[in-house]
């Protein structure tokens, strides 16, 4: 196996990614039992027609115009910090137009005032420098940040998004909205420049050795090239790149800083551990199966840890854009992925982390084929038995449902494994089916009866 290119595809491979098609094994409704039966069960005794009592239709999917019809949402969102928005696909246009709607809403009527995004620290903090003060060019920036694996943010939807946050703070300069980038896929130059500023000017005994450390790491060139050549290079020496890094964190965390020293001083630390956990990540062994489900878990921790850390730093409370089976409360396969990022949120957060499964029933997406080359591909719709097959029953065309609220026949089918579509960056993926108990899996599911490919503009 290439190594380069396993880990390319596995960064953006959801867990257990597939697509559901053929109906699951016992995947009928199971009837309440007699115990759990009430009136609410004598009226509404099918799932569909439970969930549909309890859901609330979308006006739309885009994000222009009214917002009233999200404000059932946000009570569901409560007093939530961090909202963990999914996708099952990566590259429909319909996932991100809702994912924009959704941060409309919650910038304007819940004070929210961050969005992340499954991309690289660095990535996030060159956004942020845009977004909020001016500064670059936003079709350089994602020309030069999303590439490679991150290559399918850079569509027209996440322009309008980017371009909205720029306006809204514009208008908003003493409120504005950031951007954070959680994932641990590349360390940009700019963190290395961070670091070293910081020691010249708050610990300057620290600069030889921090140089030394961080000797041959730098990129110099853009970013998919830097990965390809990282990942080049023999397991022994990404283990001792990672041992050095790991040293750059301890020297900058032996002396706290203190008074007005002390944010500069966390800042410096953050950006030493950011590339310090993408070289970790580049230190598995990717050739080796046995390494896979410790690598996934490591990088779904260190997502974790990235939003966690900026929620708790800034007091923000943030959008979290990614897969659905990184926003979800458990796993949807436990064999290779044993433990995702929204699972470690819930625990950092407790109820202050909310996960919303976006699933559809139809449609087209965009992905990564056999050849290794962007492709659409279409679904039609969801087989008997399927999650999407019962969701795309309930009354509503498109609809959000809070699951901790549904009625007695609808728990009793959200408490069934069924498989549902999880589609990856490649298509199609070769694993097997993914079962999810969905009452275990998201708090909430935004259903949409069909999806189109997004426009990708490079």
């Amino acid at each position: 196996m290439n190594t380069h290119k396993a880990l390319i595809a596995a960064l953006l491979i959801p867990l257990g990614a597939t697509l559901a098609l053929a109906p699951a094994a016992s995947a009928a409704p199971t009837a309440p039992t007699a115990a759990t039966a009430s009136a609410d069960a004598t009226a509404f005794s099918s799932p569909e027609a439970a969930l549909g009592r309890v859901a609330h239709p979308l006006r739309t999917t885009g994000p222009r115009g009214g917002l009233a019809d999200l404000r059932p949402f946000g009570r569901m969102v409560g007093d939530a910090r961090v909202v963990g928005l999914g996708e099952a696909t990566h590259s429909s246009h319909e996932f991100f137009t809702v994912k924009h709607r959704v941060l409309r809403y919650l910038v304007e009527e819940k004070g929210f005032r961050a969005f992340a995004l499954e991309a690289p620290w660095s990535t996030g903090l060159r956004l942020d420098a845009y977004l909020t003060r001016g500064e670059g060019d936003l079709k350089q920036i994602m020309d030069e940040e999303f590439q490679g694996s991150y290559r399918f943010w850079n569509n027209a939807e996440y322009r309008d998004l980017l371009q909205w946050m720029r306006a809204y703070n514009v208008k908003h300069p003493k409120d504005p909205v950031s951007f954070v980038g959680d994932d641990n896929g590349f360390a940009g130059a700019e963190l290395y420049d961070k670091v070293s500023d910081y020691a010249a000017e708050a610990r300057p005994e620290l600069t030889p050795k921090l140089t030394e450390l961080y000797r041959g790491m730098r990129p110099a060139t853009d970013a998919d090239t830097y990965v390809n050549d990282y990942l080049a290079k023999p397991p022994a020496e990404r283990e001792e790149l990672a041992e050095r890094t790991g040293r750059a964190v301890r020297l900058l965390e032996q002396r706290p800083g203190r008074g007005a020293d002390a944010e500069a001083h966390a800042w410096a630390v953050q950006h030493a551990t950011a590339i310090h956990q993408m070289a970790t990540l580049y230190a598995f062994d990717w050739d080796d199966p046995r390494s896979v489900p410790d690598a996934m878990r490591y990088r779904d921790q260190v997502m974790a840890e990235n939003v966690t850390w900026w929620q708790r730093r800034t007091g923000d409370k943030i959008v979290l854009a990614a897969h659905n089976s990184h926003v979800a409360l458990t796993t949807y396969a436990p064999e290779t992925h044993p433990k995702v990022q929204g699972d470690f949120l819930r625990e950092r957060l407790g109820r202050g982390y909310l996960s919303v499964g976006l699933t559809f029933d139809r449609g087209s997406f965009n992905a990564l084929g056999q050849d290794g080359g962007v492709h659409r591909f279409a679904v039609g719709p969801a087989a008997p038995g399927t999650t999407e097959h019962t969701l795309d029953r309930v009354r509503y065309r498109d609809f959000v449902v809070d699951l901790r609220d549904a009625p007695a026949p609808a728990r009793t089918w959200l408490a069934e494994p069924r498989t549902v579509k999880n589609i990856a960056a490649t298509y199609p993926w070769n694993g097997d089916a993914a079962k999810i108990r969905l009452a275990k899996t998201h708090d909430v599911v935004v259903h949409l009866h069909r999806v189109e490919a997004a426009r990708m503009l490079k």
